[in-house]
């Protein structure tokens, strides 16, 4: 469904990808890992249309989208879990929820039941501020506002960021629940080499902008992953 080809990204004068390449199927979970700074964010930010690249292609469903404007993205089935959370601290759960709509067909403009399966303190919660939900909750809802919009490629940004064992557990079990329901799509940037280990279908290893290790879970060789993790 996703094939990103061969993409370079500058910020100015300074490249921060270098011919990266990326797949990622319905079913599966692509697991983008590295250091802090090698280019993992930059790379979604490309995916989703925040940032333009200045060479190779981004296809999705057979379609060139690298040059879509997020929103047209967003209306493809690309959703977004930016790192960070960037929920509206002011607007209830509720609320939250419901910016998701538009990016949805108006016959889906409502909140699955699915949602508060997942992540049942969102339904507890639902007028609360989301400024003052801890930031476990904050995370689950940020997912949340993803799922509104009925993806079919979900791109998280390290989800596990700052987030108590309890709740990522929570994320974990529902990254494994979406993978097998089989239609969609995921991506997954994180440095909680044990997290990103368990979901990991394919994995891609970031350093200094490029790919240098790649492959399917049962070729990873753990020390490997892990020297190009460590500081």
């Amino acid at each position: 469904m996703l094939a990103v080809e061969s993409i370079d990204l500058y910020y100015g004068a300074a490249q921060a990808l270098r011919s990266v390449s990326l797949n990622a199927k319905p079913g599966r979970v692509t697991c983008v890992m590295g250091r802090n700074g090698v280019g993992k964010t930059s790379l979604m930010r490309a995916i989703c249309g925040h940032q333009s690249i200045a060479g190779g292609r981004i296809m999705w469903e057979g379609e060139d989208v690298a040059r879509l404007a997020p929103h047209a993205r967003a209306q493809r089935g690309i959703a977004f879990v930016p790192q960070g959370r960037e929920i509206f601290p002011l607007l209830t759960v509720r609320e939250n929820l419901e910016t998701g709509f538009a990016a949805a067909k108006r016959a889906d403009r409502y909140v699955p039941d699915e949602i508060y399966d997942l992540f049942p303190v969102l339904k507890d919660m639902l007028w609360r501020r989301g400024g003052d939900l801890s930031g476990g909750q904050q995370q689950q809802l940020a997912i949340g506002r993803a799922l509104v919009t009925r993806p079919r490629l979900l791109v998280l940004d390290e989800p596990t960021e700052g987030i108590q064992p309890s709740i990522i557990k929570d994320i974990g079990r529902a990254i494994d629940y979406l993978r097998q329901k089989g239609d969609m799509a995921i991506v997954l940037v994180e440095q909680y080499f044990e997290f990103a280990r368990d979901l990991a279908d394919d994995f891609i290893v970031m350093d200094r902008g490029a790919v240098v290790i790649s492959g399917d879970k049962a070729s990873m060789v753990e020390k490997d992953v892990r020297s190009r993790l460590s500081v």
